[in-house]
């Protein structure tokens, strides 16, 4: 059983950063990607980025490279994703996902990942 948890979402000004986590319990988190997608409301869940299992491989949403950082702490069963300079475009609600093997040599999407999170709202106000 693969149980996720977010956390950190809120509310931050434009340009401003705001950092997330997701908490896995799982018995070998290393055995796990991970990634981060956003919905907004009437839109499909977009990717945001992704990590492998030792976090040597990432890939980006073109949208947020540059600007956002996935990470993984496998000695604590956590993955992050810093916000940097956050644009109102930005404001969804952020769910962490995981499987226990992606391709990262083809197009990552919802369908990527078995396992879900509930969801944090991020709100970037302008």
């Amino acid at each position: 059983q693969v149980q996720l948890v977010e956390s950190g979402g809120g509310l931050v000004q434009a340009g401003g950063s705001l950092s997330l986590s997701c908490t896995v319990s799982v018995r070998i988190f290393t055995n796990y990607a991970l990634g981060w997608f956003r919905q907004t409301p009437g839109k499909e869940r977009e990717f945001v980025a992704a990590i492998n299992w030792n976090g040597v491989i990432t890939r980006y949403a073109d949208s947020v490279k540059g600007r956002f950082n996935i990470s993984r702490d496998n000695a604590k069963n956590t993955m992050f994703l810093q916000m940097n300079s956050l644009k109102a475009e930005d404001t969804a609600v952020y769910y962490c996902a995981a499987d226990a093997w992606i391709s990262f040599s083809t197009e990552i999407g919802p369908r990527s990942f078995s396992h879900w999170g509930q969801g944090t709202q991020v709100t970037v106000s302008s």
